[in-house]
């Protein structure tokens, strides 16, 4: 059986035998209390994403499942196979995905019903779709880098686009290693993107749905001892503009203005993380093989899509 407790402000993790900094109290946002872990002995979680009934849904790719864990807690398959899904985002009664074997699609909450969405650039199948998000347009940016994609890369770069409500798809980014994270500002006038192999994050002034301005390098990642360029993975966003950042270190916590609030320690490497729960105030941290949630007194932003 799993147990953390607190001691001496070390989260001691008894599956791993380490002890891992408690890290500092945040200011308006925690967390709370001990980090949960609620599910393990999978291969790599990655993709939560949250719906209005308190269901919540995350990948493990390699064993190519998307699962669903209701609002009791109990654990099931929503889909297998899934074509190796990554991010994932519940807009309504659809579940947004991006699928590494080379598309973008939706699946019927209900129904589990698969559609494709997007499946190429300029008649060349995507790399391998990972994160996304969509704006109140209905648009979806998404980012398409290395991992899982075949080499050499179909695409030729690693980049990020915009499948626009009526499916038109265009390149916004070309120019980031490793594009990973993707998400929207509270008001859906900045974007932000996360490389996985740069230690900066970058933000795009969005000028109209899918048209966006330079980047601007929007904050730098604490980097472990002895690393550089260790960069983030996935990320959410609360409802006063605060990115929680997946790294080696924890969730990285930075306020709008690219200043870092403090750090939150996980017991394995985050990979993704969502709100949701109750009142939209829990982190659910996906973590190498296992499921994480961790209280906090923030409150998670919800993109209301199309």
């Amino acid at each position: 059986m799993f147990r953390t407790v607190f001691l001496s402000g070390l989260l001691i993790s008894a599956f791993t035998g380490n002890l891992v900094a408690q890290g500092e109290d945040i200011a308006g946002i925690g967390p709370l209390g001990e980090v949960q872990r609620l599910h393990t002995d999978f291969a790599f979680t990655e993709g939560p994403a949250t719906d209005a009934a308190g269901n919540l849904y995350f990948t493990d790719i390699p064993n190519n499942r998307i699962h669903k864990r209701d609002a009791k807690g109990t654990l099931s398959v929503f889909v297998e196979p899934s074509g190796h899904c990554n991010g994932l985002l519940v807009v309504g009664d659809r579940l947004l995905a991006c699928e590494m074997d080379g598309q973008l699609k939706q699946y019927d909450l209900a129904t589990a019903k698969q559609t494709s969405l997007a499946t190429e650039y300029k008649g060349i199948r995507f790399n391998a779709p990972n994160d996304l998000v969509i704006d109140k347009a209905g648009g979806i940016y998404f980012t398409d880098p290395r991992y899982r994609a075949p080499d050499p890369w179909p695409q030729g770069t690693e980049a990020v686009y915009y499948r626009a409500a009526e499916g038109k798809v265009t390149r916004l980014i070309e120019d980031r290693t490793a594009p990973n994270g993707v998400i929207l500002s509270p008001d859906e006038r900045t974007l932000y993107v996360i490389p996985s192999m740069e230690k900066q994050m970058w933000s795009y002034a969005i000028k109209s749905p899918g048209e966006i301005g330079k980047g601007k390098m929007f904050c730098t990642l604490t980097q472990p001892e002895g690393k550089d360029d260790a960069g983030g993975d996935g990320l959410t966003i609360d409802i006063n503009g605060n990115l929680y950042i997946t790294t080696a270190l924890g969730l990285q916590v930075f306020d709008s203005s690219g200043k870092q609030l403090g750090i939150i320690k996980i017991p394995e490497h985050p990979a993704n993380v969502a709100f949701g729960g109750k009142d939209n105030k829990t982190l659910f941290v996906t973590a190498r093989k296992s499921l994480y949630s961790v209280e906090t007194s923030a409150t998670g932003h919800v993109f209301p899509g199309k």
